[in-house]
């Protein structure tokens, strides 16, 4: 009678012994200085522009041996009604600086920055991206993002020039660039321990240039490429360019939607479903019960929205001055103004009308005010429960392929991670879904990627 292997459960792989081995669950700490997300009226809040800041929440990621620590960037200060929105009133660092410093207050982490490829240049962005992946010894990386945003043009003058699938078209180039001047130096060897620089010449539709790079190759070969975006042709680059996607899909069944498509895309593109991970941005409330948890997520969302920020949010759909409406009052019964445009720097919340008829609708059958129907359909609390039900969802997400892992975005800076650094990490390591102690010194062995150049880690 012939005896069969037990089957491995979904999201599983077998050790060299033959025991199943738990899918590896990859972790990421978001600074959430200049996010809705943020709570500035709690007395633990600190400056969202000090080093201090980004010192505390990179050691606490460190400590928690995260893959990479993440800055969003913003090219322009956002505006409501003529006013700098409240977000963004001390300003909003420039991300390679920020990073560039804690590269020498970390040792293993990661470093991950913001920047446009439509308001940069391939040249000089791909020789600060590659000076920071040797002063940090190859933790580097780079989300791309784009803008068509006249208003945020304007600090270019370049104004809103790209139409939407322009951005990727460029954007595309611009990565394929960047990895061409990576290249251009030649692999190291006895005789030249940096290698020796070549000449490039790049000539494409968005790019004319040539000449020599004036950086070797790194630590870990290219600097890791992250890309957030969910549309059709964010996908697609994202299949084609990137090695992290960065989605916002907060559902398992949305989740396992996004994964699988993305996934399948790998393949026209040469690569294996392995070579690029995605992981969704997520938030956690942690309390001593599941019970706990939920009266403090419920505490949370009252100190995100508060009776203004009800209002500015409730603007941007309705595209109206609703300033003389009472927050804790019922919805406008006035359409929104689909040509008006009281918020710059933000995007709009998907068709105005659409919008405002949904909120209208959730108003009238839970009888909620304008506050509350903010609250309720602004929610971004993705694992609510005591550390152990967290951890039990987080892997559940990663075991049933709904993502590889998450980049966690705190309310408050810098302290937001700190409780599940101490008390979810632990109760991950113990199921054997988390890294004890990191395995390699560059991001790219921390996200299990491939070194473009096929060298061990470091090499």
């Amino acid at each position: 009678m012939t005896t069969r292997a037990p089957r491995t459960a979904p999201g599983t792989r077998r050790a060299a012994s033959g025991a199943p081995r738990t899918r590896r669950i990859h972790l990421a700490a978001h600074f959430p200085g200049v996010n809705s997300t943020t709570v500035w009226a709690d007395p633990r809040s600190r400056s969202q522009i000090e080093f201090s800041s980004f010192e505390h929440l990179a050691r606490t990621a460190e400590r928690g041996k995260f893959d990479f620590f993440f800055l969003a960037e913003g090219l322009r200060l956002r505006e409501h009604k003529g006013l700098i929105h409240d977000l963004d009133v001390v300003g909003r660092p420039e991300s390679l600086t920020v990073l560039s410093a804690l590269a020498a207050v970390t040792d293993r982490l990661g470093l991950a920055a913001t920047v446009n490829a439509t308001f940069n240049e391939p040249y000089e962005l791909a020789r600060r991206l590659a000076t920071l992946d040797h002063l940090s010894a190859g933790r580097a990386a780079w989300n791309v993002v784009t803008s068509s945003d006249a208003f945020t043009g304007e600090n270019f003058r370049r104004g809103g020039y790209l139409d939407r699938a322009d951005r990727y078209t460029r954007a595309a180039e611009f990565v394929a660039t960047a990895r061409e001047l990576w290249d251009s130096w030649t692999p190291p060897g006895p005789d030249a321990p940096y290698g020796e620089p070549r000449r490039f010449a790049h000539a494409g539709a968005e790019f004319t240039i040539e000449g020599e790079f004036t950086v070797p190759r790194s630590p870990q070969g290219h600097p890791v490429v992250i890309q957030a975006g969910d549309s059709e042709e964010g996908r697609e680059f994202a299949a084609s360019a990137a090695d992290v996607v960065f989605t916002r899909h907060g559902t398992l069944e949305a989740g396992r939607a996004f994964y699988d498509d993305v996934k399948a895309r790998l393949a026209a593109y040469g690569r294996q479903p392995g070579d690029l991970k995605i992981m969704p941005g997520a938030t956690v409330v942690l309390g001593d019960t599941d019970a706990d948890a939920r009266e403090r997520a419920a505490a949370i969302r009252e100190q995100q929205v508060s009776p203004q920020n009800a209002i500015l949010a409730l603007e941007q759909v309705w595209g109206r001055d609703l300033s003389a409406y009472d927050p804790d009052g019922p919805l406008p019964d006035v359409d929104p103004d689909p040509d008006a445009a009281l918020a710059q720097g933000r995007v709009r919340i998907g068709d105005p009308f659409e919008v405002a008829a949904r909120w209208r609708a959730l108003s009238e059958a839970k009888g909620l005010s304008i506050r509350q129907t903010v609250v309720e359909t602004t929610a971004r609390q993705s694992f609510v429960g005591s550390p152990g039900t967290v951890a039990e969802e987080m892997h559940t997400f990663v075991t049933e392929r709904a993502a590889d892992g998450f980049i966690l975005v705190p309310h408050l800076t810098p302290g937001g991670l700190d409780d599940f650094v101490d008390r979810v990490v632990p109760l991950l390591q113990e199921r054997g879904a988390f890294r004890t102690e990191y395995e390699g010194a560059t991001l790219r062995s921390h996200l299990g990627l491939p070194n473009p150049h096929g060298k061990a880690d470091g090499a």
